[in-house]
């Protein structure tokens, strides 16, 4: 519980305790008022974190409302924060950046030709948000989204691989002005909401996907069991009341309603129970904003040229410095991870291979992020 106990120490230094390490796995804690107001504690405080406590320590563990309890104590703190990465020794450019371009656009409906190449600084965003799956179990994770602001592209994969970079650096490096203007501007408020739930939508689907999978294994498999026992019952009810059809008796009569009677009492037992299943196994997912980081990142910058038909258009890609690789293609409809790009004829807009597909009605192809329904018969794509 050692990295527990560093964490403790550290946040609660910073509001503004003295913090003393104890043996065995401890902390004696002299807080100050507000601090002892929150976490319920005297002015001089023992607290425990190992199997084996100090004498009079209160024991804290992962387990509980420590972990939330401590976390309230940043507030907004640590949420958002800007970085400049430094480019260190030069990097040259690569030598054939038309290969390199090659690798990272695939238009099967459209050409393109390299117009430029110049250095320059990517704003690039990286959050993190916090999603809470409850049905009969539970699951939680950690789900990063990455963007370059200054070219639209997803760079989710190439952001973590930055982390490693931002960690190492002793001192943390407020952006220069400078920096800050060759990066353009972030994006408002509606381009990131729109940018950032689809794909944060797919992202958090992907991955729970192992835990909806056990989770319908265990639904089919107690829907089963309630089914077997109940039909069982029924069959049995069932032929009884076969066995009485041909009887006219007052007895028998009696035993026919009474059967009638247990069957109608099986029936909305096992209603009850498909009921009680259903509110067993309702799945409720929650998803919060953690934290975002905004990475200002050198880059090598190529000018492309988009052709379809007599349609032109300029587009940007980045060429990362730091980790020496491309990035893929912007997109302006579909969740821009994948490589291939199709250009629409109407606005030449870039989108994924789905944000072009054929209408399911009349079948007619059709652009996205032109209509928000199909412009032949008006039908409108499934949520």
């Amino acid at each position: 519980m050692g990295a527990l106990r560093d964490f403790v120490a550290e946040v609660i230094e910073l509001e503004g305790a003295a913090v003393e390490p104890v043996e065995p796995d401890g902390l004696d804690i002299l807080a100050p008022a507000p601090l002892r107001s929150r976490m319920g504690w005297a002015e001089l405080t023992r607290l425990g974190f190992g199997a084996t406590l100090a004498a009079g320590a209160v024991p804290v563990g992962l387990e509980g409302q420590w972990l939330d309890r401590f976390g309230a104590l940043f507030g907004e703190r640590g949420r958002w924060a800007e970085r400049q990465m430094p480019l260190g020794t030069p990097v040259p450019a690569p030598s054939d950046p038309e290969r390199l371009i090659d690798h990272a656009f695939d238009l099967p409906n459209a050409t393109w030709r390299l117009r430029g190449v110049s250095p320059g600084w990517a704003r690039c965003l990286l959050l993190s948000f916090r999603y809470t799956a409850v049905s009969d179990d539970k699951r939680e994770g950690l789900v990063w989204l990455g963007f370059n602001q200054s070219t639209g592209a997803v760079v989710t994969d190439l952001l973590l691989e930055l982390r490693p970079f931002v960690l190492a650096q002793d001192a943390w490096s407020a952006p220069d002005p400078t920096v800050h203007q060759m990066a353009g501007q972030r994006w408002d408020s509606a381009t990131l909401s729109a940018r950032v739930s689809p794909l944060l939508k797919h992202s958090v689907q992907r991955e729970l996907e192992p835990f909806l999978r056990a989770m319908r294994r265990r639904l089919e498999r107690d829907r089963a069991r309630i089914h077997d026992y109940h039909n069982d019952l029924r069959f049995h009810s069932l032929r009884r009341l076969a066995a009485l059809a041909g009887a006219a008796t007052e007895k028998a009569e009696a035993e026919r309603k009474r059967e009638t009677l247990r069957l109608a009492a099986i029936e909305r037992e096992y209603a009850a129970k498909i009921d009680d299943l259903r509110h067993n196994y309702a799945l409720r997912v929650t998803v919060n904003w953690v934290q975002g980081l905004e990475l200002f990142v050198p880059v090598q910058r190529y000018e492309v040229l988009i052709k379809r038909r007599k349609g032109e258009r300029v587009v940007w890609l980045d060429w990362h410095v730091l980790l020496r690789v491309a990035e893929m293609p912007m997109s302006d409809r579909g969740l821009g991870i994948e490589r291939t790009r199709l250009v629409c004829d109407d606005r030449l807009h870039l989108t994924d291979p789905a944000g072009q597909a054929p209408c399911r009605s009349c079948r007619r192809a059709w652009c996205r992020a032109c209509h928000a329904k199909c412009p032949r018969c008006g039908a409108r794509d499934p949520d």
